[in-house]
C-alpha cells in the first residue's frame, strides 16, 4: 500500500512539473512575441491564468502529502508530544475539510463553464477542460491530504519528534 501511495504522489509531482513547464513556455513565448515581434499569442492571457491555477492546485497536492508547506511552530514547540499530535491532527483535519469544500466548489465551476459554453476571449476555446484540470488538482489534493492525515493521526510523522507519545 505504501508503494502505491508513493507512486500516486510521484505521478502528482510529474503532472505538477509538466504543468509548470507548459505555463513557463507559454508565458515566455507570449512575452517574446509581444516585445520582440509586436505579435501577441492569441488567448495567451486566458490560457496562462488557467494554467497557473492548475499549477497551484497540482503543486498543493504535491506539497500536501509531504507536509512541505510553510508552518509557524511557536505554539507547537511549547507543547508536549501528545498535544503536538493533537494539534497536528486538528490542523490536518481542518486543511482536509477546506480542501474538500474547495474541490466541491471547483467542480460546480467546471459544470457551470461546461453548461454555459464559456470560452476564451480571442479564439473561443472552451475553458471547462482547463477548469477540469484545476478540479483534478483539487481532487488529487484531497487524496494526498487523506494519506497525510492518517500518517499524522497515527503519530508516525509529527515534524521532528522522537520517541513514544507521552
Amino acid at each position: 500500500m505504501k508503494r502505491l501511495i508513493e507512486r500516486f504522489c510521484e505521478a502528482v509531482d510529474l503532472v505538477a512539473g509538466i504543468l509548470l513547464g507548459l505555463c513557463t513556455i507559454l508565458i515566455v513565448i507570449s512575452t517574446t512575441g509581444r516585445y520582440l515581434f509586436s505579435w501577441a499569442v492569441p488567448d495567451a492571457f486566458d490560457l496562462s491564468r488557467l494554467l497557473i491555477g492548475a499549477c497551484v492546485m497540482w503543486g498543493f497536492a504535491s506539497v500536501a502529502y509531504r507536509g512541505g508547506h510553510i508552518a509557524v511552530d511557536l505554539l507547537w514547540e511549547a507543547l508536549s508530544r501528545r498535544w503536538k499530535v493533537v494539534l497536528d491532527v486538528f490542523a490536518w483535519a481542518t486543511m482536509l475539510l477546506f480542501t474538500v469544500l474547495l474541490t466541491v466548489m471547483t467542480y460546480h465551476r467546471v459544470a457551470s463553464a461546461y453548461a454555459s459554453n464559456e470560452g476564451t476571449f480571442d479564439l473561443r476555446i472552451p475553458v471547462w477542460p482547463m477548469l477540469g484540470l484545476i478540479w483534478l488538482g483539487c481532487a488529487a489534493s484531497v487524496i494526498t491530504l487523506v494519506f497525510a492525515f492518517f500518517r499524522v493521526r497515527s503519530g508516525s510523522q509529527t515534524h521532528d519528534m522522537e520517541g513514544p507519545i507521552e
